[in-house]
């Protein structure tokens, strides 16, 4: 694994643990303002907090997308192998978290039995980011004792690993399509999950697609008889409702906000905001001020 920081301290001695497939390694540690981090991993890997970390970091993928394509860290990040991680601290904050590098084979072995080879690639292809972690963060903090002080069978440990990777990554059935030619709620859940994560709203319909386990054409045909309307015209409102609240809780100008939300320029928001809101942003905004 490829890492760099600047700006963090460890607080404590690292306690890791090396299991079948996988290592655990447990960190305790402090961020001072604009320390920052890389991370690089040829395989799939875990990171549980166990405080709240939201309003001190900030991560992205893009190495120059901290500015514009940011978001808070979450309590528990899914990073698939391969893909770069940047992360940044606004403030000083003092964190504890459990690293789980995890082998791409291990993880197949695992998770193709019980729902299939297919299943499981986009599984582990599929990034993941939650902030309400519920039982996993119980879960991590039994693996936690595990890690530092090992009391039993390997199997033990692993047997969490495998019960914290079942709980937070997004394995879907490919083998069913949605009954009655419509997304069911959890699909849709998926879906409004992953462009809410997105700092633009932006997705491609390959990539709606993909979040619910479908084929681009079906997924196309089957979003519109449950939205009643087409996946990009479905997106640009919840684009729209983003422009709202930007306009609405700061004090961006209208051109800094399409930007923001990836329109070619102001011009291309506006003509899209009075198509879904009924008038101009500057105009809308207007409004919300006199209110």
């Amino acid at each position: 694994m490829t890492c760099h920081t600047e700006g963090i301290k460890v607080l404590a001695p690292v306690k890791w643990r090396s299991l079948d497939g996988l290592v655990g390694v447990f960190w305790d540690a402090e961020g001072h303002p604009g320390a920052r981090g890389y991370y690089l991993s040829p395989d799939p890997r875990i990171v549980i907090f166990f405080n709240d970390v939201s309003s001190h970091i900030k991560m992205t993928n893009r190495e120059d997308g901290m500015i514009e394509h940011s978001r808070p860290m979450t309590r528990a990040v899914y990073v698939p192998a391969g893909v770069p991680l940047w992360t940044s601290f606004t403030a000083a904050h003092r964190f504890s978290h459990l690293d789980l590098h995890l082998h791409k084979d291990r993880m197949l072995r695992f998770l193709s039995p019980t729902v299939g080879t297919s299943a499981a690639l986009a599984a582990l292809r599929r990034p993941v980011e939650i902030q309400d972690v519920g039982a996993i963060e119980t879960l991590a903090s039994l693996l936690v004792e595990e890690v530092s002080s090992p009391t039993k069978h390997a199997l033990y440990a692993e047997s969490l690993v495998g019960t914290i990777v079942s709980g937070l990554l997004d394995i879907q059935d490919f083998s069913s399509e949605p009954q009655n030619g419509r997304l069911t709620q959890a699909q849709m859940n998926r879906l409004i999950a992953r462009v809410n994560a997105r700092s633009d709203g932006r997705l491609t319909v390959s990539e709606m697609a993909e979040t619910v386990g479908l084929s681009e054409s079906w997924f196309a045909n089957v979003f519109k008889q449950t939205t009643g309307k087409t996946p990009l015209q479905w997106q640009l409102g919840k684009r729209i409702d983003l422009a709202q609240k930007l306009l609405a809780e700061s004090e961006l100008t209208i051109a800094d906000i399409a930007a923001k939300l990836g329109f070619s320029d102001q011009a291309h928001l506006t003509k899209a905001f009075r198509q879904i809101a009924g008038e101009t942003p500057a105009a809308w905004r207007r409004v919300q001020q006199a209110r």
